[in-house]
Parts: C-alpha cells; sequence; structure tokens
C-alpha cells in the first residue's frame, strides 16, 4: 500500500479550491488534479505492508493538536516536480507541530526517513507542467482544518484515485482571527 497523512477538505473548501484551478490558463500544459484529490499532504509514508496500517494507525490516533487556519494566497509553478501548486504564504504554528509530530513518530516507529520541516504549505492543482505558465494572481482563500487522514493512494490509472483509510478529528481549539 502507498499512504500518506492529509489535510482532506470538506466540500465547501473542495469548491473553493476547485475555483482557484479554474482561474490556471486554459492553455495550461499536463493534467489538472481532479476535484476529489485535493488535500494538503502532512507526511508521505510512501509503500508500506499491509502489516503496518495498525501503526499508522495509531500514530494518527495518537495526535493531539488544535485545529487551524490557512490562507492560501499564490499560484506557484515548481519546476523541479513540474506542478502548479496553491500556496500559504504563513504556516500557523498549530500546523507545524503537527507536522513535526507526525515525522517524528514516523521515524520512531516505522524508521522512516523523513525530510524536515519546515514544510511548503500546498495544494497541487495540476501536475506534469512542462514549462511554467503565466500565472495571474489568485483570489485567497482560507481552509480551516477540523481533522486529518490517512490516505491510500492508487496509481495505476490515468489519475491517482485517493481513498480516505481513517481520519482523526483536531482539537476544537481553532485561534479566533
Amino acid at each position: 500500500m502507498r499512504l500518506f497523512f492529509a489535510l482532506w477538505p470538506d466540500s465547501r473548501v473542495r469548491a473553493t479550491i476547485a475555483h482557484a484551478a479554474a482561474a490556471l490558463p486554459a492553455d495550461l500544459s499536463g493534467r489538472r488534479v481532479p476535484l476529489q484529490n485535493y488535500h494538503l499532504t502532512m507526511a508521505f509514508v510512501g509503500e508500506v505492508a499491509a502489516t503496518q496500517l495498525a501503526v499508522l494507525q495509531q500514530i494518527g490516533r495518537s495526535q493531539r493538536f488544535s485545529g487551524c487556519t490557512l490562507r492560501f494566497d499564490a499560484l506557484e509553478y515548481w519546476r523541479t516536480p513540474k506542478v502548479v501548486v496553491a500556496t500559504a504564504s504563513q504556516i500557523p504554528p498549530e500546523l507545524l507541530e503537527l507536522w513535526t509530530q507526525l515525522r517524528g513518530a514516523l521515524t520512531q516507529n516505522l524508521s522512516q526517513r523523513l525530510e524536515p520541516p519546515p514544510p511548503r504549505a500546498h495544494v497541487t492543482l495540476a501536475r506534469k507542467v512542462a514549462q511554467a505558465p503565466v500565472l495571474q494572481a489568485m483570489s485567497p482563500f482560507e481552509w480551516t482544518s477540523h481533522n486529518f487522514s490517512l490516505v491510500r493512494s492508487d496509481t495505476g490509472g490515468a489519475h491517482s484515485v485517493y481513498t480516505v483509510v481513517d481520519t482523526w478529528p483536531l482539537l476544537d481549539e481553532t485561534p479566533a482571527r
């Protein structure tokens, strides 16, 4: 199984992300990410044996962090992975702490070697974009996270298919803005 931990948007946030993606150039090379695949990766685990699923679920279940609000405010082209993403220029401390704890738990329990923070909070909107497109300014949008998920990635078809394996709530202590 190929797995990752992610913030998984609700239908309202998904529609907001789709609105941002609709502003991408019509002649954009590459493939647009399907609406149902929008997410924010917290920690990519990779290929694991089915016997390790219980360990990953325990890692997810053991996290105790407050929800947070991310403000996505720019579109960027990333040359090396050839993607267009919506990015959040500021990372809330709650999200950074969850990122750090997840990565630490994966290293300790599965001997996973993961890139250290600081992460770049982003949602991928298009993949396999061969050359940098001319991107317009994006209308900012907010995403308030209330939970995070363990997700399975199946990459056999034209688009990856993501299936939520398990979801855990974040504490309902989202800071007021």
